[in-house]
């Protein structure tokens, strides 16, 4: 019997090859300065990236199907939220206050795009509802994501907002993404010919987490926490991706959505985009040390790409069986 293949996503490990590395070899005096001159310069790329290769009009075009993109919105920005609220209040006083920090954070942030469509597609889904919403998930999350992060983590987990990261997030999250959405006639179509600047998103996203690990060393993260925290944190996570996998497809299923429906509920309403959601951490939670906060949405990131591979190949086998002539 063939064992199913397990995916490693390449991107994580060299995510987690740049947190080693800093563990190890952190940044300090004159490489520190200029680490946090690139960090900064990265994530400004980054988001005008994203808003290069984002459709406003498509997204506006598909919003026809509106239940559907209104249920998958729900469950990223309610939903999530409201479970990532109730895990700090069962979690709090025992769980690492960083970690818990981080928990709440993970499930704050926007979908992912590009793993999202994939897999709505090879599970035969609904592929052109996954795009819109997707897409939608993350135009919306430069928005969102920081709204919610000064609502919810202020309050629960003791960040603050200051005038300084307001300019931050405006500078270097915002602006970015708007000028990338204005340039769309000029650079949509280079950005989309041109592959391989993927390679500067995840450039900058190692980048950011390097940066990360490395205040984070200086901070003494790892003197901060115990083997019990991160095997608390690992089932903990594993636990919010199970509720969220049932609870998507029990809820579209209830509501009358077709199957096709349901798959792409499901894997865009449990995704959490890594690929945004780091350095958006980065810059909302500047000047605080977040090599710790960032490593829930890290596991989270592997264990979805894994069990939606699976539920994926399910969905597919099942059609397949369905079309066949008997």
């Amino acid at each position: 019997m063939k064992l199913p293949r397990i995916p490693i996503d390449r991107f994580l490990l060299a995510i987690i090859a740049a947190a080693i590395t800093a563990s190890i070899f952190p940044a300090s005096g004159l490489g520190e300065q200029i680490l946090e001159w690139l960090t900064t310069a990265a994530i400004a790329i980054l988001f005008f990236l994203y808003g290069a290769r984002l459709s406003p009009q498509e997204s506006l075009e598909g919003l026809k199907h509106w239940r559907l993109h209104a249920t998958i919105l729900s469950f990223t920005y309610v939903l999530f939220p409201l479970l990532g609220l109730g895990i700090v209040a069962v979690t709090n006083g025992w769980l690492n206050p960083s970690l818990q920090a981080g928990l709440l954070y993970l499930t704050l942030v926007p979908s992912t795009v590009q793993s999202s469509i994939a897999f709505t597609s090879i599970a035969k889904g609904n592929v052109a509802g996954a795009v819109v919403s997707a897409s939608a998930s993350n135009i919306l999350g430069v928005f969102i994501t920081p709204a919610l992060v000064w609502l919810l983590m202020t309050r629960t987990s003791g960040v603050s907002f200051t005038t300084s990261t307001i300019v931050d997030i405006v500078l270097q999250l915002l602006v970015p993404f708007i000028l990338g959405q204005l340039s769309r006639r000029w650079t949509a179509g280079f950005v989309k010919a041109h592959p391989e600047l993927k390679l500067v998103d995840r450039g900058s996203i190692v980048l950011v987490v390097y940066s990360a690990f490395s205040a984070g060393m200086r901070e003494g993260m790892w003197w901060q926490t115990t083997w019990v925290d991160l095997v608390a944190l690992l089932v903990i996570s594993l636990v919010i991706l199970a509720i969220m996998l049932w609870l998507t497809w029990w809820t579209a299923r209830r509501l009358g959505f077709s199957r096709e429906d349901a798959i792409a509920i499901q894997f865009c309403g449990t995704k959490k985009s890594l690929a945004s959601g780091l350095p958006m951490a980065g810059v909302l939670f500047a000047g605080s040390p977040i090599g710790l906060m960032v490593l829930p949405l890290m596991l989270f990131h592997q264990a979805q790409l894994m069990a939606c591979s699976t539920l994926a190949g399910r969905y597919a086998r099942t059609a397949e069986a369905s079309e066949s002539p008997s």
